[in-house]
């Protein structure tokens, strides 16, 4: 067996056939790009999971390695900017969607995709972050640009027990503020208390099924991941110059919402996007997450590490919402 081959999890479509098998590739089959990782963690995301089903709609060619984040060292790079040794995160932009990720060994990605490790973050800590923490630290972030603080109120988080759910309770808590998680999980309560949050409610609480223009006044921002009409009653219960920050479509991608929250209460909706968000935002949030902003129970966040061989078993979860925190892959 050379030592140029390694292991990774491809997922292949060929007219009706559909397959996701752990394939021994060499560094010859990665795609173009000025550095090379050797890959030493990676995490389970709702886009990686609709990766490997058929009708995902999420890899726009086959074959693919999926995973759209990673952590590791550098092994060789013809970019100056980087050097052998030299720790890393890459997350986002055509990762695991279009160019190969980070369910791999090693990966080759674009320089202009690489993130210097932040001192105080560890590889496996980074990827216990991962894109989902990522999308949580913007999240507040903006919440923190539009002024609210926590001495205005209460803060929502929605699908409070998701990677970005949990990542958020966790960095609102542990800036001061008072956190209402939200969730579908009866089961869950004790776990999101332990993470932070001050009180947790129903999904039902947050949206019984019916919407208003306007409701009561509730809580002076929102990080929502989970969309669609759960969104608009959100909005309707936001006090007065308020933040909504939305970041993902789990619970649909309509929002059926009136001007009202907008013109009578000055309510801001704040769209996230961790995807393709400016490279200089991109570390900044990464440093915040090394400081102020990483959860004092970082490891408590982790539901479970795999490997690459158990990675196939595991990637169902998200569907199937049964995720509690972040899944994180050990290369």
């Amino acid at each position: 067996m050379s030592d140029n081959t390694f292991e990774a999890l491809v997922v292949n479509k060929e007219e009706d056939q559909f397959s996701v098998n752990i394939q021994r590739l060499s560094h010859d089959d990665l795609p173009q790009g000025e550095v090379l990782v050797k890959v030493h963690y990676s995490g389970v995301n709702y886009k990686d999971s609709l990766a490997t089903v058929p009708n995902g709609n999420i890899v726009r060619n086959y074959p693919m390695v999926p995973g759209i984040d990673l952590a590791g060292v550098v092994e060789s790079s013809t970019d100056p900017q980087y050097k052998a040794g030299d720790k890393v995160i890459a997350t986002s932009y055509e990762i695991g969607v279009s160019h190969f990720g980070g369910y791999s060994e090693y990966a080759r990605v674009p320089a202009k995709w690489v993130v210097p490790l932040p001192d105080g973050l560890t590889l496996k800590e980074a990827m216990v972050i991962g894109t989902a923490g990522f999308t949580a630290g913007l999240s507040v972030r903006s919440l923190m640009q539009n002024d609210i603080t926590p001495d205005k109120g209460k803060v929502l988080v929605t699908g409070a027990t998701g990677g970005v759910g949990s990542f958020a309770v966790s960095i609102l808590s542990k800036l001061g503020y008072e956190v209402e998680a939200s969730t579908g999980k009866e089961s869950s309560h004790d776990y999101l208390k332990s993470i932070g949050a001050a009180s947790v409610i129903s999904r039902e609480a947050v949206y019984n099924g019916e919407l208003k223009p306007l409701d009561k006044q509730r809580w002076i921002g929102a990080v929502d991941p989970v969309g669609g009409e759960q969104s608009s009653s959100v909005l309707s219960q936001i006090k007065y110059g308020g933040t909504v920050a939305v970041s993902g479509l789990t619970g649909g991608a309509k929002i059926p919402a009136t001007v009202f929250p907008f013109i009578l209460r000055g309510v801001n909706l704040q769209g996230i996007d961790s995807v393709y968000c400016p490279m200089d935002t991109r570390q900044e949030v990464w440093t915040l997450l090394a400081t102020d902003y990483k959860p004092d129970k970082l490891n408590e966040l982790i539901q479970q590490e795999v490997t690459i061989q158990q990675l196939p078993n595991a990637l169902p979860s998200l569907l199937e919402g049964k995720a509690k925190g972040r899944i994180i892959v050990r290369m």
